[in-house]
């Protein structure tokens, strides 16, 4: 079984940075793209940046130039550098992968998620 474990989560004043965390354990064969969500509470669970295997990164717009997403391959971990946040960047943020298995047989799995709060 495939676990993700999102960390680095916490209280900060806007303007201030956060860098979260999602490693990857269990036993599969390899990890294809690795993502992060968030959702605010009673909103819908949105996009906010992707990684490819080799390295080719996707944000959302109203992230782009505050977020960094990258990604330890040998540690299977991938780190969400969060700076210049926001109040509206204030939700749970969640942790995606898409990991191989079997070497023919990919699934998706989800961390169960890190809380971001960013207020005054």
């Amino acid at each position: 079984q495939v676990q993700l474990v999102e960390s680095g989560g916490g209280l900060v004043q806007p303007g201030e940075s956060l860098r979260l965390s999602c490693a990857a354990s269990g036993s599969f064969f390899s990890i294809d793209n690795m993502d992060w969500y968030r959702q605010a509470p009673g909103k819908e669970r949105e996009f906010v940046a992707a990684i490819t295997s080799d390295g080719s990164t996707n944000y959302v717009y109203s992230v782009k130039g505050r977020f960094t997403i990258s990604r330890d391959n040998a540690n299977n971990t991938v780190y969400l550098q969060m700076n210049s946040l926001k109040p509206a960047d204030t939700p749970v943020y969640y942790c995606n992968a898409v990991v191989y298995v079997r070497a023919d047989y990919a699934m998706n799995f989800w961390g169960k998620g890190t809380l971001v709060t960013v207020s005054s």
